[in-house]
C-alpha cells in the first residue's frame, strides 16, 4: 500500500469515528441505555460476521483460549462504548470529545507509572498543557446543569478505560505476536467488548424496567453506528497500523475531536461552547505538539 493511500484511509477512519455525536442527536425516541444497547449489540454482530468472513471459526477457539489480558481490554472496550454513548446523550458532543481527547496522554502516564517507560520532557509539557485544557473548560462551565456535568464526568471513564486498555495490551505483548496474532487478538477484544457493553445494558433495561421506544428509524441509525462508526473503521486502523507509525496514526486520529464537533455543529445545529473551543484547542495543540516530535525522533 501506497503512504499516500495509507493517509488517505486512516482520514477516512477518523471522518467515520466522528459521526457518532451528530447521528445520535437525529434518533427519535431511544433515549439511555437503550441507545447503548442497540449500537453495541449491533457492533458485535456485525463485528462476529467479520471475524467469520476473515477467519472462519477460529475466531471463537481464540476467544476461548484467551489469555486474562485479552479479557481485561474486552472488559475496557465495554467500559468505553458505554461511557461514550451514555455521555453522548448527556452533554454537548464538544465537551465529550475534547474530555476523550485525553486518552494519548494518560496511555503514556500510564506506561509510566506500571511500565516503567521512560517519558520524555515533551510529553510531560504536553500533559501539562492538556490537562489545563480541560480543567479550564470544566471551570468555565461551572453554571452548566446536573446533566452536563454527568455526561462529562462519564466521559472521562472513556480516556481511563483506554489507556488502560493499551497498557495492559503492551504489558503482555510478546514479540511474536507483532505479526498475524496481534490483529486477531485485538479484534476479538472488541467483539467481546461489544457484546459485554450490550449484555450489561440489557440488564440494567431489564431490571430497571426501562421501556423499549426506538423506532425502525433508531434501529436504522444505530446499525449504522455498529457498522460505519466502530466496525468498519477498527478492522481499517488494524491493517494501516502495518504501514503508519502509530504516533502519526494518533496524529491522524485527533482529527475526530475536530470533525466531530464540526458534524454536531452543521448536522444538528450544536454549536460548541467557547469553553469547548478554548480547553479543546490546547489539548488538541499538546497532543500535536507531542505527536510532531515523536515523528521527528522516528525518522
Amino acid at each position: 500500500m501506497s503512504r499516500h493511500r495509507a493517509v488517505a484511509l486512516m482520514l477516512l477512519v477518523t471522518l467515520l469515528w466522528s459521526s457518532a455525536g451528530v447521528v445520535a442527536r437525529h434518533l427519535q425516541a431511544a433515549q439511555g441505555f437503550e441507545v447503548t444497547f442497540w449500537r453495541s449489540a449491533f457492533t458485535a454482530l456485525f463485528m462476529a460476521l467479520a471475524l467469520t468472513h476473515l477467519q472462519g471459526r477460529r475466531w471463537l477457539r481464540s476467544v476461548l483460549k484467551a489469555p486474562r489480558a485479552v479479557w481485561l481490554s474486552g472488559l475496557c472496550w465495554a467500559v468505553m462504548f458505554t461511557a461514550f454513548m451514555q455521555a453522548i446523550m448527556l452533554t454537548r458532543v464538544a465537551n465529550v470529545l475534547v474530555t476523550m481527547a485525553l486518552g494519548p496522554l494518560l496511555t503514556a502516564l500510564f506506561a509510566r507509572l506500571f511500565l516503567q517507560h521512560r517519558m520524555p520532557t515533551h510529553t510531560w509539557w504536553a500533559m501539562a498543557l492538556g490537562s489545563a485544557g480541560v480543567a479550564l473548560m470544566f471551570a468555565l462551565q461551572m453554571d452548566m446543569g446536573a446533566q452536563h456535568w454527568r455526561g462529562m464526568l462519564i466521559a472521562l471513564a472513556v480516556p481511563l478505560a483506554a489507556a488502560t486498555n493499551w497498557t495492559v495490551l503492551q504489558h503482555k505483548a510478546r514479540a511474536a505476536s507483532a505479526s498475524a496474532d496481534e490483529p486477531d487478538t485485538m479484534l476479538c477484544a472488541l467483539w467481546m467488548g461489544a457484546l459485554a457493553s450490550a449484555l450489561f445494558t440489557g440488564a440494567v433495561m431489564l431490571f430497571s424496567r426501562w421501556s423499549w421506544s426506538a423506532t425502525p428509524q433508531d434501529l436504522l441509525l444505530l446499525g449504522g453506528l455498529g457498522l460505519f462508526q466502530l466496525v468498519l473503521p477498527c478492522l481499517l486502523v488494524v491493517r494501516l497500523s502495518r504501514e503508519l507509525p502509530a504516533p502519526e496514526i494518533a496524529l491522524l486520529g485527533l482529527l475526530e475531536v475536530v470533525l466531530g464537533v464540526l458534524w454536531a455543529w452543521w448536522g444538528a445545529g450544536e454549536a460548541p461552547a467557547a469553553a469547548s473551543l478554548i480547553g479543546g484547542g490546547m489539548v488538541l495543540a499538546a497532543l500535536a505538539f507531542n505527536e510532531a516530535i515523536n515523528i521527528r525522533a522516528a525518522r
